[in-house]
């Protein structure tokens, strides 16, 4: 995924655990006869600093503390960050330099934090991120990392987002199913960060300023936020690089209120959906 190319990938189902009798496949064609995802407006609440050095790739609102994970060789961390001053509470850096951090969530009480190409997803107690308790096996590229509070769902930067059960303790995902993205005009690849919402999966598309909101129950895209423009309005004097793109979506299930930002980016947005 990571910087100024996009690794072209091939999905192999039935390499991906151990267990594989339990999966369905939903692979429903779409036909031109979707609607086209609905724009969806959005009003910005606040504007509050974030660290220029965090290539965010996962970010995470659970119980008033807003958890985010970064990525690259040799800097990828997981912390718990202030929000208003954007200034890490807590953080941990992984130490193997070969690590290439990515999207975060919290299920059952645990961290769970995927990595790019290292086939790992490492799991860390909900009261200390200093220690991982364990690395799941994933063999597919890791990108985004969301739940729907009994599943992980995890995207690979292809249309596809795919719903595991981790095994802490033997060390694997049991994988139950895969769900195709499509809209109007065919299939929505380049999925990224990933965060569920009250039955909809909103998810960033890499390399663009959209995040599109996916129903669950058919892989179809209903509805788009884009941002164009967003960061420039706010940070306007701020050298933003190619890769540092749109990445990061935390939901704040009590005020009903996200929480945006991007890979490197200066500003970390408080928005409400209209």
């Amino acid at each position: 995924m990571k910087n100024l190319f996009l690794i072209a990938f091939i999905v192999c189902v039935a390499s991906c655990t151990s267990n594989t009798d339990d999966i369905t496949f939903d692979d429903s064609v779409y036909t031109n006869t979707l609607p086209a995802p609905q724009p969806i407006t959005f009003t910005i609440d606040a504007v509050y600093p974030h660290d220029k050095q965090a290539f965010t790739q996962g970010l995470e609102f659970y119980n008033d503390k807003l958890y985010e994970g970064t990525g690259e060789p040799n800097q990828s961390t997981l912390r718990i960050v202030d929000i208003k001053s954007g200034i890490p509470e807590k953080k941990y850096l992984i130490k193997d330099s070969a690590i290439f951090g990515e999207g975060i969530t919290i299920f059952n009480k645990k961290i769970y934090q995927l990595t790019w190409q290292n086939n790992k997803i490492f799991v860390y107690n909900l009261d200390n991120i200093f220690k991982p308790v364990s690395a799941l096996t994933w063999q597919y590229e890791g990108w985004g990392l969301t739940n729907d509070g009994s599943k992980l769902i995890i995207s690979d930067g292809t249309d596809k987002l795919y719903y595991v059960l981790p095994d802490d303790e033997k060390g694997n995902m049991k994988l139950l199913k895969i769900l195709s993205v499509s809209d109007n005009k065919g299939r929505v690849d380049s999925l990224n960060e990933l965060e569920y919402i009250n039955g909809f999966v909103y998810a960033n598309r890499w390399y663009t300023n959209d995040i599109v909101k996916i129903d669950t129950a058919n892989g179809h895209v209903v509805g788009k936020i884009n941002m164009t423009g967003l960061l420039h309005q706010y940070a306007p004097n701020d050298k933003i690089n190619d890769g540092d793109v749109l990445n990061g979506i935390a939901y704040n299930s009590t005020t009903k209120k996200l929480y945006i930002t991007g890979k490197n980016w200066p500003k970390l947005f408080e928005i409400k959906l209209n």
